[in-house]
């Protein structure tokens, strides 16, 4: 019996143990040799006529025997010499693939999948022994490659009439963690060669039935797909039953070469926002997938894209299921990233409608991408979010509401709040319209933050209509606002005194126009802050704005309240607290107890 090399079998045992996630890949890594062997074999044949095959002569079989508890997988490629078998299948992590390709250096070769030398022995992981019959091309005889695992390996003549290779997997007796007899069913190799192996090129037969499609959807030229094609792909694959809102379909090559066909889906899957959900593209080298989820080749703020990416540039390390973060994956990524932002850029210019479904479905996700990670996307995804907008029954884009400014508009105003129907009568905004700019309404709890990191839109300030300084003409003086300040300065002190430490500050406002008094807030904590920060799962000490409380002076209710100052404080007391609670529900603050609110109501109206 010849022994590995040592490092051969630390590495053998290592492998067996660690290096593969999943023991179901030992069937794609077989496959895959078998692949590479039909390669050579079948590029010799374009120039050497003794080989007397033509590529439809090619294919790959597995068979299974329940009772001797074997796999095996067939070729009829260029196999491998005794010199081979013991060269190849005796050193671990010495490919004949890789040097194949190597003595081939500037011809035009196929491209071949292994290229590492330790797929092979993935078969060590559900079987107790394996052996390989082999006989090569132009070879008048026939060897066989024999191991149980790390204690070493034989290598004799036999009996094999035609060239190419079987390797027979004797497998494991089952065990209380490990049931190997799943492997022994011919509907679970099925479903693994079809879920990594449905794309090699070559004929894969089980039970006298080819079982892959060989050449995938993505690999054929534009031309010999059509849109119904790619839908029905989608379809299948991803299991919607609705059409794409939009199909992406890449050809590179250059640096680096790679095919992609990705998908922005026109709805969300039920579990999109669910810390369950798997996102990431699917990874192949040459047919073969490496990677069922890769979440490296786009940001997160484009998770919801599906699809592929095919590319035999990509370095692979010694298992096919680890992606080194390599220059060549960077620039595959960096590339998808600006295709998807481009076909949504195209889907929102020329297909509104479509646009604002898929926005429906995944804004959230293009918002939170926004500010996340430091806001290093915003840039990227500035121009794909859309907001509800006074004046308009559609949603607007920010780069739409400034091209439609008026000239001399000082800012882009925005006000938030539960929903566009309450933001239209918050008292705060009335001016701004009536000043005849539009307000963006902000419905969900992300968009302020969103706004805050954005900071601008082609040079105007984001500004909400609850800031001091919204730009409007002056409806009094400085000194005119001052005077009246300073002559209500005690009823403003009874106001913030009444009120027993629920807001820090009461103050006048020209601001309000209709409405007698709103809720404010002052300091870097809004009142939408504080509803969001404490809606949260397990928040702990309440986070609380610097709450004010703005009065309007030319208002007949304001009127009321100085008079009873003067002449009723009771009756103040209760106008104090019934514009307070009035001001919370209007900014969508619930009450912490409404009733005392209808107690005040009645006695008002008594």
């Amino acid at each position: 019996m010849r022994q590995f090399k040592a490092e051969s079998k630390r590495l053998l045992g290592l492998m067996i143990d660690s290096i593969y996630t999943h023991k179901e890949i030992f069937l794609r890594e077989i496959i895959s040799n078998a692949s590479d062997a039909i390669d050579k074999l079948a590029y010799r044949a374009l120039t050497d006529d003794s080989v007397g095959m033509s590529r439809s002569d090619f294919a790959i079989t597995v068979e299974v025997d329940k009772d001797a508890r074997t796999i095996t997988v067939t070729d009829n490629g260029i196999g491998m010499t005794a010199e081979e078998l013991d060269s190849n299948l005796g050193v671990i992590a010495r490919s004949g693939s890789g040097e194949y390709k190597a003595a081939a250096e500037g011809e035009d070769v196929p491209d071949i999948i292994g290229q590492f030398g330790v797929g092979f022995y993935s078969a060590f992981m559900v079987a107790d022994s394996v052996t390989v019959y082999s006989r090569a091309f132009g070879s008048d005889g026939a060897n066989v490659w024999q191991s149980k695992g790390a204690e070493g390996y034989t290598v004799k003549p036999c009996e094999r009439a035609s060239v190419g290779t079987s390797v027979v997997m004797h497998i494991k007796p089952d065990t209380e963690d490990e049931k190997y007899s799943e492997f022994l069913e011919p509907w679970r190799l099925r479903e693994l060669i079809k879920k990594y192996s449905d794309y090699i090129a070559w004929p894969i037969k089980l039970d006298g039935e080819t079982v892959n499609s060989m050449k995938p959807i993505w690999q054929r030229a534009k031309s010999e797909v059509t849109d119904e094609d790619c839908a029905k792909f989608y379809k299948e694959k991803y299991y919607d039953t609705e059409d794409p809102a939009a199909v992406i379909r890449v050809s590179a090559e250059g640096i680096v070469s790679y095919k992609a066909m990705l998908f922005i889906p026109s709805r969300a899957p039920y579990n999109y926002y669910m810390r369950d959900y798997k996102a990431g593209l699917s990874l192949y080298s040459n047919g073969v997938m490496i990677m069922e989820k890769c979440t490296d080749l786009l940001p997160e703020c484009f998770r919801f894209v599906q699809g592929v990416v095919d590319s035999a540039d990509l370095s692979l390390n010694i298992s096919r299921e680890m992606l080194q973060h390599d220059r060549q994956l960077r620039a595959i990524a960096s590339n998808l990233e600006k295709k998807v932002k481009n076909e949504l850029e195209k889907l929102m210019r020329d297909d509104r409608e479509k646009y604002e479904k898929f926005f429906a479905a995944f804004g959230l996700q293009l918002k939170y991408g926004v500010v996340s990670g430091f806001g290093e996307k915003r840039e990227l995804l500035r121009d794909l979010l859309l907001f509800p907008c006074s004046g308009h029954e559609k949603p607007v884009s920010l780069a739409e509401y400034a091209a439609a400014m008026p000239e001399g508009q000082p800012y882009i105003y925005w006000a938030r709040g539960d929903s566009a129907a309450l933001l239209e009568r918050l008292p705060q905004a009335e001016l701004v319209r009536d000043a005849g700019y539009e307000v963006l309404y902000l419905t969900e709890e992300v968009d302020e933050f969103v706004v805050n990191a954005l900071g601008e839109q082609g040079g105007k300030e984001l500004r909400s209509v609850t800031a001091d300084d919204l730009g409007l003409p002056a409806r009094t003086t400085q000194a005119e606002s001052e005077k009246r300040a300073e002559e209500a300065k005690d009823l403003l002190d009874f106001v913030r005194e009444t009120l027993g430490g629920a807001v820090a500050e009461a103050r006048l406002t020209d601001k309000l126009k209709s409405w007698p008094a709103c809720i404010a807030a002052k300091g870097p904590i809004s009142i939408e802050m504080e509803r969001y920060f404490n809606s949260l799962p397990g928040a702990g000490e309440k986070v609380k704005a610097e709450r004010v409380l703005e009065l309007n002076p030319e208002h007949a209710v304001y009127a009321k309240l100085r008079d009873a100052f003067e002449n009723d404080r009771d009756r103040a007391d209760a106008i104090v607290h019934a514009l307070y609670y009035e001001a919370l529900l209007v900014a969508g603050v619930p009450l912490d107890d409404p009733a005392e609110l209808a107690g005040l109501i009645n006695e008002l109206l008594v």
